[in-house]
Parts: structure tokens; C-alpha cells; sequence
């Protein structure tokens, strides 16, 4: 499985939409700087998808996600992917029993499938929005990636990379 988080919050990121020719659509925009984070993993393979909302992103929170993620695959020895930001350095993670993990090579989100996954609940179900809270946030953010976690041809679509499909 490969693993990330991404940061949501009330900050909004104006899109091009569609409008009847000669109407230029108006769209809201907020600045406000309230964030919450979903750390995600995708298995490529099978389109298996598992997702947690949690409100920070430190090695306790990934510590909470790792154990949660073993959980919920508790019959299968899993190999974790992740990128190598500053709150995953191994010696403050607690790694499973039925896991290990690898680190991609530094500044290469490139090579992790999940920011597809944040690309596509980005785009499909944030897109043009405000929040009044992040309660509202949280709650489209658990919509987003409850879509995910049940629709595996999607995850597979969007994570099936060439070098991963048919070197595994």
C-alpha cells in the first residue's frame, strides 16, 4: 500500500466551471486558515482504500493511522510506501506487527499514487465551495473518502501506475 496525508480546510482554491456562453459565473473565496488532514493508503493492486481524519499531522497521528490501517487489514502482512516527511522519521513511529514500511526517495510526490487521490476529492468534491466551519470541512472531506474506500475500480484507475501494476 502506498501512504500519504493531505491537508483540507477553509481556504478556497477558485476553478474554472461551466456557464452559459457570454455569463461569467461567480464563485465565493475565503481565507481562512482552519485545516484538518486525512492520511490515506491505496493498494494499486486491488483498489483497496483506507482513510482517517485526524487533526494534525504528527508522528502520533501517523502512529494512530498505522495502527488503525492494521486493524483493518489484521489477516495480511502489509508493505507501507510513504514519503519521507518530518513527523515519519521511523525512530517516532510505531510500526505494526503485520507491517513494515518504506520511504520513496526524497522530494518525489511524483512517485506517490495517493496525491492522485487527493488530486480527484480536490477537484470532485471541493471544488468552488466554502465551509462555514470545519465541521462542514470534515464532513465533505468524510464523503470524499468514503467514495474512495467503497469504489476500488476507482482507486485502481487512479493509482495503477505502469512501474507499479506490472513490476509488483
Amino acid at each position: 500500500m502506498f501512504q500519504d496525508e493531505a491537508r483540507f480546510g477553509r481556504i478556497s482554491n477558485p476553478k474554472r466551471c461551466w456557464a452559459p456562453p457570454h455569463v461569467r459565473p461567480h464563485v465565493s473565496s475565503q481565507m481562512i486558515r482552519e485545516y484538518t488532514y486525512a492520511y490515506g493508503a491505496v493498494s494499486p493492486l486491488d483498489g483497496a482504500a483506507d482513510f482517517l481524519i485526524l487533526p494534525a499531522m504528527t508522528a502520533s497521528a501517523m502512529n494512530i493511522f498505522l495502527e488503525e490501517l492494521s486493524r483493518r487489514h489484521c489477516h495480511e502482512y502489509l508493505l507501507v510506501i510513504y514519503d519521507g516527511a518530518p513527523c515519519h522519521k521511523i525512530s517516532a513511529l510505531t510500526i505494526p506487527k503485520n507491517m513494515m514500511i518504506e520511504q520513496l526517495p526524497p522530494y518525489s510526490p511524483e512517485l506517490n499514487p495517493v496525491e492522485h487521490i487527493w488530486d480527484e476529492a480536490r477537484e470532485k468534491f471541493f471544488k468552488n465551495l466554502i465551509f462555514k466551519n470545519m465541521d462542514a470541512v470534515e464532513d465533505k472531506l468524510a464523503e470524499a473518502i468514503l467514495y474512495f474506500e467503497s469504489h476500488p475500480k476507482v482507486v485502481k484507475s487512479l493509482t495503477g501506475f505502469e512501474w507499479i501494476i506490472n513490476h509488483s
